[in-house]
């Protein structure tokens, strides 16, 4: 199988209706297949799903495992030869996941690929970032810290540190490299370890910002930092930067 695309929700209908539309031509190829982890929504998904998309392949959870939990479900019983993850609020496009599946196969260094993403008004989303530390997200929440700027090269490719989790190919040979994704991380940084790994295996990150995926950004934590979801957001942070001695 040429490719598996793996999409976690939870209580995500509106979204999920979108990001399936958009996806048509992959649901419709016998070459790929699309995988969804429901992390127990109880907003109507399943009966959407099971309605609408009986030829998709359904996981179900019995309460919220968390982002890197239920990838890791979706990476165990994917069959393609590449890996695509998803957020459920992403619009993707044939002619970006195609970019991207061709970038993996003509440079072998790449361990991991991204694209631009852009919200609903089609501004570009600061995806591409340098390794989170603690020194530096508290000068983010002071606002007196600088975001990092990477510029794409002549051929529109951005090599970053890391690309967030809404949007990232990979192949199964990295899987066996690498392994799975560090389920001591609830909801972020796991996209982070992800690509530190990738890269600590000798591998490069790339992005192709000649190629846009919507991104419907929605940030939880930051608009209720104390909920549970921000709570378990704080200690996956706290157990990044000590498994990685981010400091700074």
């Amino acid at each position: 199988m040429r490719l598996s695309i793996i999409i976690i929700t939870y209580n995500g209908l509106g979204f999920m209706t979108r990001c399936l539309a958009s996806l048509h031509d992959f649901i419709n190829d016998s070459s790929c297949e699309v995988i969804i982890i429901d992390n127990h929504s109880t907003d109507g998904t399943l009966d959407f799903l099971r309605e609408k998309y009986p030829q998709l392949q359904l996981i179900v959870n019995s309460e919220n495992r968390g982002v890197a939990a239920a990838r890791n479900q979706g990476i165990k019983v994917a069959k393609g030869d590449k890996l695509l993850l998803l957020d459920n609020d992403t619009e993707a496009t044939t002619t970006a996941i195609n970019a991207m599946s061709r970038h993996l196969d003509t440079h072998p260094h790449v361990g991991l690929c991204s694209c631009r993403l852009v919200d609903k008004q089609g501004l570009p989303q600061d995806s591409c970032k340098p390794y989170p530390g603690l020194m530096i997200k508290l000068r983010n929440v002071l606002g007196i810290g600088n975001k990092t700027q990477y510029e794409p090269n002549d051929q529109g490719i951005i090599e970053p540190l890391y690309v967030i989790g809404a949007c990232q190919m990979f192949s199964q040979e990295i899987v066996k490299k690498v392994g799975l994704l560090d389920e001591h991380i609830f909801y972020g940084p796991e996209d982070a370890d992800w690509c530190m790994r990738i890269s600590q295996a000798g591998y490069s990150i790339h992005c192709l910002n000649n190629h846009t995926i919507i991104h419907d950004y929605r940030r939880s934590t930051k608009r209720r930092p104390f909920s549970r979801l921000g709570r378990l957001h704080i200690k996956a942070l706290l157990y990044f930067y000590y498994k990685h001695k981010r400091l700074f």
